[in-house]
């Protein structure tokens, strides 16, 4: 993830602290120039009429339960339908829990996929590099966040970061594989930028985009006069490609440091008390307000992920016990907190007449076990789970896909990894042929060959 200063130091053989000299520059994210931009749209990779799209991702890490949320199940055995009634929503096709009551009351805005699934093997990580991707980790192939590769296609808007992931990049979920948060083969200039702050905070700022406080804005400037004076002696080396990358990162993250919007994009004590408390003063429910900020100040993509770990908090991972969480504290804790932080967001991009060029995508790793285990909870089940969109050219209010009875396996519209991402594309008018430079250069498409968008969907 992009970040401004290191948490470590290296000292150079002349005493300078090497992160003090590149503490404003080495890292910041790199857009596509006006050409390549040009290019791209030549070749048919952007459409001209969807270059104001942009997304926001809520990554539900821990994975809901479909029939205690989405998708219940209300003619099923106990132990299959859960404890939770099923409610009626605004919109006539779909039915949600009664943990979800803001969700119900704007139904007719977004659609529903109850029929996703993959065959991967039943652990987070897998998951979260499928659904973020729409391709395993394998063969050492690391496969770019959409949010990287629309930052690839397009470039930045603003001087602002293309991708931003709130508040942090996924943590510790009970594996060693990556979990799909990154720019993958295309390179760390495309990486997201990490807020690696909790929004909620009373103090809350901003560690790796503002200067940090022993850097004075005369000073930083005077060591942007340095590393230029330096270069000068240095002409063999800035002909390298690493020497280019490093002088356009440098430039790209002194913009950020010193641009007034980007620093403003980031303050939200400028949003009404009763706004901020509209969207739940905790972690989840800030992220979303700034996410919404974000976008309105030109950010492309936004990443939120609802929980950091599934281990010693309460999230949507109810195996129920410790360190994991019961069906009663999702009841309780999560869902009321997440419902809030949703409807709020949803709310307030319809009010500002931004959804219809804003994709909400709710995704989540997998579903989970039909039955309640001994424990009083539900197990990782990768079968059969649910994903909705909103705005971004998707209708409201739809459903589809189907589950069986037990929504176990689906019995319509089987929808793959791919495809969710696939549909994340179409929102923003790529391409699904555009290929990517891939691993030891060869051309690497979007999505895997068959994979389609969720037409329904539009």
């Amino acid at each position: 993830m992009l970040q401004l200063t290191s948490r470590a130091k290296t000292v150079t053989c002349d005493g300078m602290v090497r992160r003090d000299f590149l503490q404003v520059g080495a890292l910041g994210a790199l857009g596509l120039s006006l050409p390549q931009l040009m290019a791209a749209k030549a070749q048919g990779a952007v459409a001209d009429n969807h270059d104001e799209r942009s997304v926001i991702m809520i990554f539900n890490l821990g994975a809901p339960s479909q029939m205690d949320t989405f998708d219940p199940k209300p003619d099923a055995a106990v132990e299959v339908r859960g404890p939770f009634k099923p409610i009626q929503t605004k919109s006539p096709d779909i039915q949600l829990t009664e943990i979800l009551p803001k969700h119900a009351e704007l139904a007719d805005q977004f659609s529903l996929v109850r029929s996703c699934y993959h065959t991967a093997a039943a652990v987070h990580d897998t998951g979260h590099q499928m659904l973020q991707t729409g391709r395993l980790f394998t063969g050492g192939v690391n496969t770019p966040h959409a949010g990287c590769v629309l930052e690839y296609l397009r470039g930045r808007k603003t001087d602002l970061p293309a991708h931003v992931i709130l508040p942090e990049p996924m943590g510790n979920t009970g594996g060693n594989l990556p979990h799909g948060q990154d720019a993958g083969f295309l390179g760390k200039a495309y990486d997201p930028f990490a807020l690696m702050a909790d929004p909620s905070k009373p103090n809350f700022q901003v560690p790796d985009l503002l200067p940090p406080k022993e850097v004075g804005q005369a000073r930083l400037e005077r060591r942007r006069r340095l590393r230029q004076v330096v270069e000068g002696t240095m002409r063999d080396f800035e002909t390298s490609e690493s020497a280019k990358l490093m002088d356009a990162n440098f430039e790209s993250a002194y913009r950020m440091i010193t641009s007034p919007a980007a620093r403003d994009a980031f303050d939200l004590t400028k949003e009404p008390p009763a706004l901020r408390e509209r969207y739940g003063m905790n972690r989840f429910g800030q992220s979303c307000l700034l996410a919404r900020r974000l976008i309105e100040a030109g950010v492309r993509f936004v990443t939120v992920n609802t929980f950091l770990t599934v281990f010693n908090e309460i999230t949507w991972d109810i195996h129920g016990s410790k360190p994991f969480t019961s069906i009663e504290g999702m009841k309780e804790i999560v869902a009321p907190m997440y419902d809030q932080a949703y409807s709020a967001l949803l709310t307030d991009l319809i009010d500002r007449g931004l959804l219809e060029n804003t994709l909400v995508c709710n995704l989540a790793e997998f579903g989970r076990t039909p039955r309640v285990n001994p424990a009083g909870g539900r197990d990782h089940w990768p079968q059969c789970f649910t994903v909705y969109f909103a705005g971004g050219g998707v209708q409201g209010g739809r459903v589809v896909g189907r589950s069986d009875p037990n929504g176990a396996y689906p019995a319509e519209r089987p929808t793959p990894p791919s495809e969710v991402v696939a549909t994340i594309y179409r929102s923003l008018g790529l391409d699904l042929e555009t290929a990517l430079p891939g691993p030891a250069g060869r051309p690497f498409p979007l999505v895997d060959f068959g994979a389609h968008a969720i037409d329904e969907l539009f």
